[in-house]
């Protein structure tokens, strides 16, 4: 027992998340432009029904961010791998800063055209696009392996707060101030995370050969389809996308407006899924289960839970209690799953592998959101949200029973230690 405990105290990390000087000046900048992110969304449909707007006007300006965000991803995996992260990491946010500030400007001129909307929409959607498979990358360059799990739960707790806290703050403001400011606030955070991501010091890495995007983009799909745990838990995620959320997000509401209580019910039910994102984060802060993607199949199928109880009917106790553990569940499953990534592989192609996956995940995510309604009006909405939990269920288990998937050990993978810098590894990413 000496022993063990010896071990253990030998590989606890000595040093916090936070003492760390590159991940500390990445998060402050982050999560500000995470609060501006999650602020802005409010203002804007304020902003487009203060000018007169109609819901199928806010439905295209919010699908015009989401479309170009989906088409960038492939390809914003190929020059975060060939440029480096935090380089195109600097450029989505610069774009986004740019677009957010036109998008105030034109909002405070007054009865903002329609086609502006939706083109700045557009040209944000672009740098979210960029940004995300970048994030993955930039993550274990910040830190210590031993602090990578920590790390990532830390994003996802505050992601969460910021989740909850956003949209209230956004109400109050855009009430007394209105809607300009808050845009304009937003433009500024992307400003913040542009200046952190400046500043942080991050080592030189060899020059990457002279070869075509298409060739990178071949040699991501490579690596992405070579990890089979990889693309099985992408396919699980694209199922749940268009399965299970999708129900969820738009029959939901349906559900606590005819039997819940209404929209103050739903409130509730979304602050509960956010603390339970929070919950979940602290969980996971310091600890490091022995089969990660295993604990991520199984917390995941909490997701099952919330459509079981919307489509049986049960009391708003019961929804809240499946809503609170499938926020739980989701944290988990998300920050395990991206530190199974960072793991295992090869630093020279996460960003593309990251891209392949947040490609996958999100590809069919509309087409639920289009199909839930009128299915719903066809066969019911009782039964439409009970088999989305069924299918999710069915899905989590036969990703079970995939043996690398129960077996992948938490430990980095020797693949992803030795991955070739000198044919893989973009030029400089340094102060």
């Amino acid at each position: 027992m000496r022993d063990i405990a010896s071990r253990m105290r030998r590989t606890r990390p000595r040093d916090p998340i936070f003492r760390q000087r590159n991940f500390r000046l990445f998060f402050l900048g982050y999560v500000t432009s995470l609060l501006g992110s999650a602020m802005a969304p409010v203002s804007l449909i304020f902003a487009i029904l203060a000018a007169g707007g109609s819901g199928s006007q806010l439905g295209g300006v919010m699908a015009a961010q989401i479309v170009p965000m989906v088409l960038c991803l492939l390809w914003s995996g190929v020059l975060a791998d060939r440029f480096g992260s935090r380089r195109v990491m600097l450029m989505a946010d610069a774009l986004r800063c740019v677009a957010q500030l036109a998008l105030a400007l034109v909002v405070w001129h007054g009865h903002p055209p329609l086609w502006a909307l939706i083109a700045l929409s557009a040209i944000r959607g672009v740098g979210e696009g960029f940004f995300t498979p970048a994030l993955t990358a930039l993550i274990p360059r910040l830190t210590t392996d031993a602090l990578l799990p920590t790390a990532n739960a830390s994003i996802g707790v505050a992601r969460s707060v910021v989740t909850m806290a956003g949209p209230a703050c956004a109400g109050a403001l855009v009430a007394t101030v209105g809607s300009t400011v808050v845009l304009f606030i937003d433009a500024a955070t992307y400003g913040v995370s542009v200046l952190a991501l400046s500043l942080l010091r991050l080592e030189q890495r060899p020059a990457k050969n002279a070869q075509s995007m298409l060739v990178d983009l071949r040699e991501g799909w490579s690596h992405f389809r070579s990890c089979t745990w990889l693309w099985v838990t992408t396919v699980q995620f694209t199922l749940f996308n268009l399965v299970v959320a999708s129900p969820f997000f738009v029959l939901g509401p349906v559900v606590a407006d005819r039997s819940l209580g209404g929209a103050a019910s739903w409130g509730l039910l979304m602050g509960l899924y956010g603390l339970g994102s929070v919950l979940g984060g602290l969980s996971l802060l310091g600890r490091v289960p022995g089969r990660p993607l295993l604990v991520a199949t199984l917390v995941g199928c909490g997701w099952a839970l919330p459509n079981a109880a919307l489509g049986s009917g049960l009391s708003t106790a019961w929804v809240a209690a499946a809503v609170l553990a499938a926020g739980m569940g989701s944290a988990i499953s998300t920050a395990l799953s991206t530190t199974s990534i960072q793991r295992h592989v090869p630093a020279a192609v996460q960003a593309r592998v990251s891209s392949y996956g947040a490609f996958g995940a999100f590809a069919l995510g509309p087409l639920g959101l289009v199909a839930a309604g009128p299915l719903a009006d066809r066969i019911g909405t009782g039964p439409v949200l009970l088999a989305s939990a069924v299918v999710h269920v069915a899905v989590s288990v036969g990703v079970l029973a995939v043996p690398v998937v129960r077996h992948l050990p938490a430990g980095p993978s020797p693949a992803a230690e030795v991955a070739e810098p000198s044919k893989f590894f973009s030029e400089a990413e340094t102060r």
